[in-house]
């Protein structure tokens, strides 16, 4: 797939989770597989105002390559002053938030609020699109605000016409949130309308998901959100079946414990004991879903308190499946 001058080899690409999707899941992801991967959203607003967090979630790191930071915002001038400030992290796209559906963002009148006002989202692309250069700016939405006014086919028209290099649906209204199965028809809707690549997002859990959204849908790649918490490897299992044809058995537990160890002592690393040992808890619950007395272990993962207590966890998951 190509985004202006930056071409992607793979099918499969991580979605930009707040809160989720940091540089240590990120190099984890693309690590197992993952083509390409847009980081946190960075508030616009807060980056012209030099506000500290919003800037660090610009920072990108050769291991996670190609990747887009993330900007939201409902000012053109403002989100034009963001990607200023973004294209100094020197990342591979800039990506602008029109999905997220948390109602802190929303009611700011971003995120997926912009559905409401689709000249406002191709201002806004103009804007971004003009000081971005030769960085290719994309476009990730919902199909619509709700089910009353479903205009993601207009939108991705209009931030196309803007100079957006591809889209990024998330098949459900801000309504919907996370809830009812996706709508993978509007994918395809928005696909045939637009000549830019598009990205389908929306319940893929499996390899097998994967493969028919992309054939139900035409899509250039699919977008991985919920499905790769704690499951890294899910990008592994869907590079083997689309290139191969070949399904990968499931990770064995001593893997699964072996990549989470590494994955939550990278938290602590990148982000400091006392916060990384915090935000570890709720990918270490990811990582046991599903296992033997996984409601046991969940409470012991809301306490961990240190790095070493991960394996001390470790210890535990293993005697409950015997091992």
């Amino acid at each position: 797939m190509k985004l202006g001058s930056l071409e992607i080899e793979g099918i499969a690409a991580l979605a930009p989770m707040a809160g989720v999707a940091d540089r240590a899941f990120r190099e984890l992801c693309v690590g197992y597989g993952a083509a390409y991967c847009v980081g946190e959203m960075a508030s616009a607003k807060g980056l012209t105002l030099g506000d500290r967090k919003s800037a660090e979630l610009l920072s990108v790191s050769e291991k996670e390559r190609p990747m887009a930071v993330q900007l939201f915002g409902c000012s053109p001038e403002t989100m034009a002053q963001a990607a200023k400030r973004a294209l100094e992290y020197n990342p591979d796209g800039i990506d602008i938030n029109m999905g997220c559906p948390t109602p802190k963002i929303t009611g700011n009148g971003t995120g997926s609020a912009l559905m409401k006002n689709p000249r406002l989202c191709g201002e806004i692309t103009a804007a971004v699109v003009q000081v971005a250069g030769d960085v290719p700016v994309t476009v990730k939405m919902r199909t619509g605000w709700d089910k009353e006014s479903i205009n993601c086919v207009e939108v991705a028209a209009l931030c196309e016409e803007a100079g957006a290099k591809a889209i990024t649906l998330h098949a459900r209204t801000r309504e919907q949130m996370y809830a009812p199965p996706a709508d993978w028809t509007m994918i395809k809707a928005v696909k045939e309308a637009v000549s830019v690549p598009v990205i389908g997002n929306g319940d893929i859990f499996i390899a097998d998901d994967a493969m028919r959204m992309l054939e139900q849908t035409n899509c250039d790649m699919v977008m991985v959100g919920r499905g790769a918490l704690g499951n890294p490897w899910l990008f592994r299992a869907i590079n083997a079946l689309y290139e191969h044809s070949r399904p990968l058995p499931e990770p064995g537990i001593f893997e699964r414990m072996s990549v989470m160890r590494r994955h939550l002592l990278t938290l602590c690393e990148y982000k400091g004991e006392y916060v990384g040992i915090r935000e570890a808890r709720k990918h270490a619950a990811w990582y046991i879903k599903g296992f033997h007395g996984a409601s046991r272990l969940r409470g012991l993962c809301a306490k961990l308190e240190k790095p070493g207590d991960i394996d001390l966890l470790i210890s535990e998951v293993l005697k409950d499946a015997g091992q």
